[in-house]
């Protein structure tokens, strides 16, 4: 063996490969590497059988050395860019890509892979850029039309629907493609012709958690009661999916339909019994439909080190008043994931009903949750009113969110090509800018302070009507943002009986944990200002009764990789 040739490695991996032992072609090739440590090839085929192996990370590395080795072949660099994508690290494919960007702008390949680099990072301008420009060099390259139509989909382009209809003439088995022509269509208030195209989709892909999820919205927003008898189907079809039952207990839990997904779950902890996962679900929508009980049993079963474990059965030993316990499970949690909201959130909680004197630090620094004006409020509000206002006559109550009632403009509110809302999003920025040079120093120890001056871009980004009638947000935190807000859009005359109706609560805990606990600060909202708060703080909107309120919502993230 070890008089192989180079190219004889080579060959011997990729009959491994071909066989279906990627598993041995790995193996195969790194002794090769240790034998021919400056082959290209080789670093290349080992990042080829890694990203099949589901290691895009370590794949991005072997791509990285093998272009390293080969500047010439910038394919290899592509393939290294595609690898970070797949892990979620847009801004560092971006940075690969950048670099050969004069050797393979005129490669439709290079124009696609950067687009959705781009789109992934957030940048939905220069990912319709891109994709237009891969479509100019091969207009049937089928990963571009799935792109740019997703992504005139997302900034709310008038001529979605045409693209989707593109697409499907090059792919028309393509499910991704049929969600995204029912979308489209629902958009323009067709929703007889959305709601058609997924029933047939989900006949046919009934173990496709996305297109299941959608007929749900399209259920809701029909008025059915039962909107998710659907997943019921779907799971008689294809028992053996362990999914299907995960989206359908997820579903019912996102509208406080505990009781529904703690059967759900049940259900799938029977069906899967080397699936601990299910047995979490079950504890967590039990604990909060009340039966503490039924979640004590399961947390006493199972006792696994992981984060959601931590993080769910704090929530359990809050419930039933053990806050030593809950409080070493949270340093547990934090130990595992040092950023993760939801445990810094749940322990701020367990500091307040502790007396701890470090949920001062925590959550009442000077700065840290501010009312603040919007920048060049009196140009930008008006015309982005109106036009929120069109978007939300046909936007629908969303599943698995915080909102009670009201509409949620769909996708992400600032992609959207309206020069109205890009007038907005400047200003929000500038606003966003101002918050942060007045919050308190850095503080390597605080979750939020840690990061005061790293770079931040804004992530999710939507709008919220509510109409009065009670309708109102149920306490909530955003688990991806660093810093979260609302932007007071248009506001109703608050009153009645209620002296606080319609004020912004925060800290105050959700009401699975059914505790006496208030917020610890209420913000009367104002006109043409922001709400900025860390995302460590649950928060909510008391109900009011009168008229329409419009705010429109974001997160402040970290810039990733």
């Amino acid at each position: 063996m070890s008089g192989l040739s180079a190219q004889g490695w080579y060959n011997k991996a990729a009959a491994a490969a071909q066989s279906g032992d990627n598993a041995g072609a790995h193996a195969i090739l790194r002794d090769a590497l240790a034998a021919y440590p400056r082959e290209a090839q080789l670093w290349h085929g080992a990042g080829n059988v890694l990203l099949s192996l589901g290691e895009p990370v370590e794949a991005a590395e072997h791509f990285g050395k093998a272009y390293e080795l080969a500047p010439g072949q910038f394919d290899f660099a592509i393939d290294q860019a595609i690898a970070l994508s797949n892990a979620n690290r847009h801004h560092d494919a971006l940075k690969v890509l950048k670099r050969i960007e004069t050797q393979a702008a005129a490669f439709a390949h290079y124009c696609s892979t950067r687009a959705n680099a781009e789109r992934g990072a957030g940048h939905a301008e220069a990912a319709a850029k891109w994709y237009d420009r891969a479509l100019s060099i091969e207009p049937a390259r089928p990963k571009a039309l799935v792109g740019r139509a997703s992504v005139a989909l997302e900034r709310g382009e008038a001529d979605a629907l045409a693209r989707f209809d593109r697409a499907l003439q090059h792919d028309p088995g393509n499910p991704y493609l049929w969600l995204g022509k029912a979308q489209a269509l629902d958009v323009l208030g067709e929703t007889t012709g959305a709601r058609n195209i997924m029933e047939q989709v989900v006949q046919q892909a009934p173990a496709w958690p996305e297109g299941l999820q959608f007929l749900a919205q399209l259920r809701l927003a029909a008025g059915e009661e039962d909107f998710t008898s659907h997943y019921g189907d779907a799971a008689a079809k294809v028992p053996q999916d362990p999914n299907i039952l995960d989206a359908w207990c997820r579903t019912l839990a996102g509208l406080d339909y505990n009781e529904q997904a703690t059967e759900v779950a049940a259900r799938a902890h029977k069906a899967f019994p080397d699936k601990p996962h299910f047995a979490l679900l079950e504890a967590v929508y039990a604990g909060a439909a009340g039966d503490d009980d039924r979640a004590e049993e399961i947390f006493a079963e199972f006792q696994i080190d992981a984060l959601d474990w931590h993080v769910h059965e704090t929530r359990h030993r809050i419930r039933r008043g053990e806050y030593d316990l809950a409080e070493a499970l949270l340093d547990k949690a934090v130990a595992h994931s040092p950023d993760d909201i939801g445990a810094w959130a749940l322990r701020g909680i367990v500091w307040r009903l502790t007396g701890d004197p470090r949920e001062e630090w925590l959550h009442h620094q000077e700065g840290l949750h501010e009312l603040r004006p919007l920048h060049d409020a009196e140009r930008v509000l008006p015309p982005a009113i109106a036009l929120l206002h069109r978007l939300h006559d046909n936007s629908p109550l969303p599943l698995g969110q915080s909102l009670r009632g009201g509409s949620q403009t769909r996708g992400i509110l600032f992609h959207r090509t309206e020069p109205e809302i890009a007038a907005l999003h400047e200003a929000i920025l500038a606003t966003v800018e101002e918050h942060r040079s007045k919050m308190p120093p850095a503080d390597p120890a605080h979750p939020i302070l840690r990061h005061r001056d790293a770079p931040w871009h804004i992530t999710g980004s939507w709008s919220v009507r509510l109409s009065g009638g009670g309708d109102f947000h149920t306490s909530h935190i955003h688990p991806q943002g660093v810093i979260s807000s609302a932007l007071y859009c248009q506001l109703p005359e608050l009153g009645g009986d209620d002296s606080h109706a319609g004020w912004l609560e925060l800290g105050r805990p959700p009401p699975d944990l059914r505790l006496d606990l208030g917020p610890i600060r209420m913000i009367e909202p104002r006109e043409a200002h922001l709400a900025l708060f860390p995302s460590t703080l649950y928060h909510g909107t008391r109900p009011f009764e009168s008229a329409r309120r419009m705010t429109v919502a974001f997160d402040v993230s970290l810039v990733q990789g």
